[in-house]
């Protein structure tokens, strides 16, 4: 199981402690750093400065958000940046959810989510392989452009610069359970958002039509410390905000997918109190024992012990979400 660094987006601005964690990262030989965007700071600026500063690590989006580019942008982001990385770009794209899509890049959200992400990838996919040009005639994606409003003079292209590598890998990130079997089926690794060892028997079905060689590569939060109550407060704090804040009350996958892992009923609670303003109180609401779960939080014993349930299941690669160098050299080590 490799280890990837997961320094997520900024807050109020970037994070001067960023950069020397991603060279520990790199000295310490963990394979992968990763960044990626909400409705902020965007995920490949910030991957394009770390590439600048290290000559090894190989370099991932988790994720970009397929409504902020065409893919065509998107392909041409990442061509760009394979290049100026000396191939080390890993692609991890994602959907995200009505909220976002409507209310910060004003675009309806697709009625078929599962076609739109299929076309996005097929679009990406034939720009960085560069074999023609890039035609495809679906329901959200057409090359060149169909529509009754266009001028009829669009005409087929292919990229002027040729790709470094024409198999970029593709991850996804993908929660319902139509969406992770189709991303088995069109791209190179899953981005799981929370996972349990406990509960990975969840996926078998669909991991087993996996290629070989494909990627399952979970984020996961971090810390060494000896009470394991208050390391658990920074997750509890980040499944608030997603499972209450990232998502309409009748439309949000986080919940949806906290439900799924057997916590449908406090997942309601976290929602309710989140939109009563009550924010405190939906984090609190966050059962320890879920949080815990999707974590590694504890002395150093404590994650020992559950990294061998981490590596005893279907993850190839793990994320580790953590600020503190401490952490990051003891993952190192136990793993």
């Amino acid at each position: 199981m490799r280890l990837g660094l997961a320094l997520g987006y900024w807050g109020r601005g970037p994070d001067p402690r960023h950069l020397d964690l991603v060279r520990e990262a790199e000295d310490l030989g963990y394979d992968s750093v990763w960044t990626s965007e909400a409705w902020g700071s965007d995920a490949f600026t910030t991957l394009t400065w770390i590439a600048a500063h290290t000559s090894r690590i190989r370099l991932g989006t988790a994720i970009v958000q397929m409504a902020a580019r065409t893919p065509t942008a998107t392909a041409m982001h990442a061509l760009t940046l394979d290049h100026l990385s000396g191939g080390r770009l890993l692609l991890g794209m994602g959907l995200s959810g009505p909220q976002v899509v409507e209310g910060w890049y004003g675009r309806p959200f697709p009625a078929s989510p599962l076609t739109l992400t299929r076309e996005y990838v097929e679009v990406v996919r034939q720009a960085l392989r560069r074999e023609a040009p890039v035609s495809v005639s679906g329901r959200y994606h057409s090359h060149p452009y169909e529509g009754a409003d266009g001028t009829g003079l669009g005409k087929p292209l292919k990229p002027i610069t040729h790709p470094l590598r024409p198999d970029v890998p593709v991850l996804l990130g993908a929660e319902g359970p139509k969406n992770i079997a189709q991303t088995v089926r069109i791209a190179d690794g899953w981005l799981p958002l929370y996972w349990s060892p406990e509960r990975a028997h969840l996926y078998e079905p669909a991991l087993a039509e996996a290629a070989p060689g494909f990627l399952v590569a979970p984020l996961v939060r971090a810390a060494v410390c000896d009470d394991v109550a208050e390391g658990l407060l920074p997750v509890k704090a980040m499944l608030g905000f997603y499972v209450g804040g990232m998502g309409h009350a009748t439309r949000n996958f986080h919940a949806d997918l906290m439900g799924r892992m057997g916590y449908a009923e406090e997942a309601g609670l976290v929602q309710r109190l989140f939109a009563e303003g009550r924010r405190d109180e939906a984090i609190r609401a966050v059962p320890d024992a879920f949080a815990d779960e999707i974590s590694l939080v504890g002395p150093r014993g404590r994650l020992a012990e559950k990294l061998t349930h981490w590596r005893a299941g279907p993850v190839t690669d793990l994320l580790v979400t953590s600020p503190d160098p401490k952490t990051l050299r003891v993952l190192a080590d136990l793993n």
